[in-house]
């Protein structure tokens, strides 16, 4: 998944608006009669996978214009680790003081997702099992959310309601049951070649799921011996997604016992903690 500029830029201005619509008053005082060209660095303050470095220099292609010079000291979705240095950037002291804050809040934001991401597959590591985000995202930020994911080694599930068929609890209770949910949607996108997942909650509705042809379907809130009942029934007929207040602790233990073909995380984009930075002037 690749971040092209024209995607994002326009949350970068509304970023910047947010901030410094009415101007810098602190900076603009102190840079009032001299503002030179600073060089300042952006230090890990934890061991985190870096993720966002496209954004942060499009901060201040927005700032500064090309009157800046930035170098990466990390690759995008390398890991860093405490006191190591990611960024160098060179700009006039102003430019660096406006655009700080904006910059860093994605770095931050983006390399915390990466980093959790990237915990959660290496609990599933040698296993066949992957680990999937979902649609719980920041309204607004969901591209950049889901890249972040891919960057610290997850896997991304359907991106909106349109790039995916999914049949919930209540489409299924609004339907009159999976079977009718399944040959409505069918029969609506008759000759597409569309997945069709089905969420289910019980044993029962596993059987009816697999008896509807579903190819994908999610174990939703389940205990593990009631996963494993589930794939037993399901028995290669369909994928199998396990969902529903999974934490990183629980990833193994699931994967190894169920035999799931996937486990989807929420906490992975709608619960994160920002990674830690900071950025230090150096002359």
């Amino acid at each position: 998944m690749r971040i092209f500029e024209p995607q994002v830029k326009h949350l970068i201005y509304a970023a910047l608006n947010e901030d410094i619509k009415g101007g810098d008053i602190t900076t603009d005082a102190v840079t009032f009669k001299k503002d030179p060209a600073i060089r300042c660095e952006v230090i890990a303050k934890k061991d985190s996978v870096v993720c966002g470095l496209q954004i942060f220099s499009m901060v201040f292609d927005i700032i500064s214009k090309d009157n800046y010079k930035i170098d990466f000291l990390s690759g995008e979705g390398d890991k860093a680790v405490k006191s190591q240095k990611i960024i160098s950037l060179k700009a006039k002291a102003s430019d660096i003081l406006y655009g700080e804050r904006t910059a860093l809040n994605f770095l931050q934001h983006l390399s915390g997702i990466a980093t959790i991401s990237n915990i959660a597959s290496k609990e599933l590591e040698g296993l066949n099992t992957k680990i999937l985000d979902t649609r719980k995202t920041i309204p607004g930020l969901r591209m950049l959310q889901k890249y972040a994911v891919k960057t610290g080694g997850g896997e991304n599930h359907r991106f909106d309601l349109s790039s995916g068929i999914l049949i919930k609890d209540n489409h299924i209770k609004l339907a009159g049951g999976i079977k009718n949910a399944m040959e409505a949607v069918k029969k609506h996108y008759s000759g597409l070649n569309f997945k069709i997942e089905i969420e289910t909650a019980t044993l029962e509705e596993v059987k009816s799921a697999v008896e509807a042809k579903a190819d994908v379907i999610m174990l939703d809130n389940m205990d593990i011996k009631t996963m494993k009942k589930a794939v037993k029934i399901i028995d290669g007929k369909a994928l199998t997604e396990a969902s529903g207040n999974i934490t990183i602790d629980k990833l193994r233990k699931i994967a190894v016992e169920t035999g799931v073909d996937y486990i989807s995380m929420g906490s992975l984009t709608n619960s994160v903690i920002p990674a830690d930075f900071s950025l230090n002037f150096v002359e």
